[in-house]
């Protein structure tokens, strides 16, 4: 890379949330479907009058957007969109990834720096007054709530399907669900196997939530719940254990020495017989450099707004984090839906 082109990515850098929040306004202005749907491009005049927004205000979002190659003028000095603005437009994966930096994290994002040097999550007094965001999902705005279920479903329902089918090689009549989210798992377990029960973990206001999803489904006849939380004294499982402990994507909300307490306090609860699976999305296990990208950004989410202490990790962490607690890795099992993991342990 030559100095001025550099020059130029640092200065793109600089002005990143200006080009954010443009792209924010061309998508929710429509600006950008308009000029998709023109068969050779749009004037400025065509697009301000079909979107009934300003001339000038179309004009300064489509100069940043041009200098940002999100479109660009053709021969008829007409705008059209670029393979990137077609991206930002149309591409399921950056449309969840948008929505959810600029409803859960934009703001936030702002204390960074303060969550690096505390050690907290400094950003999260943007969206409420919680000690993580966990105990904030049942209390989020609509818009909130939707990009972050959305974000949070889009990078782990895809591989449900695929994740049975290991989970259930053994037949197991009871699981515990650890991380119950929604109970989307709980739920697309019993559809998957007419005989296994299963028992939900979760905080208390994010559990009632996913209860009342299992009761919608038919299945509060197989789906009870227990309530934890996992940073307290001394968190203890049910006592009436399971043939399989599941956790998908659920550890990496927590920090080194509270995911080897979580899973201690797994260790204990379990016999010989006892599985547990752990299922995640690690940055050294990606095919492609902008899933690691996404990973290694969605981190700073968690030190930011989530907890402060949490982060995406690699597969080597967990691995050396599994022995700490006095746990096995009996399997590992990789590319599960491209890109993820699932790591199959018993007790020593």
């Amino acid at each position: 890379m030559r100095a001025v082109e550099a020059l130029q990515e640092a200065q793109k850098i600089a002005f990143a949330p200006y080009i954010f929040q443009a792209t924010i306004s061309l998508r929710k202005l429509g600006i950008l479907d308009f000029i998709f749907n023109s068969k050779n491009g749009s004037t400025l005049h065509e697009i301000a009058e079909g979107t009934s927004v300003s001339e000038y205000g179309v004009g300064v979002l489509l100069e940043i957007a041009e200098s940002s190659d999100i479109v660009l003028i053709n021969e008829n000095d007409k705008y059209e969109l670029s393979k990137i603005g077609y991206f930002l437009a149309f591409d399921k994966t950056v449309n969840v990834n948008i929505n959810f930096n600029n409803d859960i994290c934009y703001q936030g994002l702002y204390h960074l720096n303060d969550s690096i040097v505390n050690g907290k999550a400094e950003g999260l007094k943007e969206l409420g007054d919680w000690p993580t965001i966990y105990e904030g999902l049942s209390k989020l705005t609509p818009q909130q709530n939707k990009s972050w279920f959305e974000f949070d479903h889009y990078y782990s329902d895809y591989v449900f399907n695929d994740a049975l089918e290991v989970v259930f090689k053994k037949n197991p009549k009871r699981i515990f669900d650890v991380g119950a989210n929604t109970g989307k798992f709980a739920i697309s377990s019993c559809k998957f196997n007419d005989d296994v029960n299963v028992t939900m973990v979760d905080l208390p206001g994010q559990l009632n939530v996913a209860l009342g999803n299992a009761k919608k489904e038919g299945f509060d006849n197989r789906i009870k719940g227990h309530e934890i939380d996992w940073l307290s004294e001394n968190p203890q499982l049910p006592k009436d254990g399971a043939d399989i402990i599941w956790m998908s994507q659920f550890l990496d909300c927590f920090s080194k020495d509270e995911i080897v307490k979580i899973l201690s306090v797994c260790a204990n609860s379990m016999d010989e017989n006892t599985e547990l699976f752990i299922m995640e999305t690690f940055t050294d296990r990606q095919k492609f450099d902008n899933a690691k990208f996404i990973l290694e950004a969605t981190s700073l989410y968690f030190t930011t707004i989530a907890n402060g202490n949490s982060k995406m990790y690699k597969a080597t962490d967990f691995i050396d984090l599994i022995d700490q607690a006095g746990l096995k890795l009996e399997e590992d099992i990789n590319q599960i839906g491209e890109n993820h993991t699932i790591l199959i342990c018993k007790k020593k």
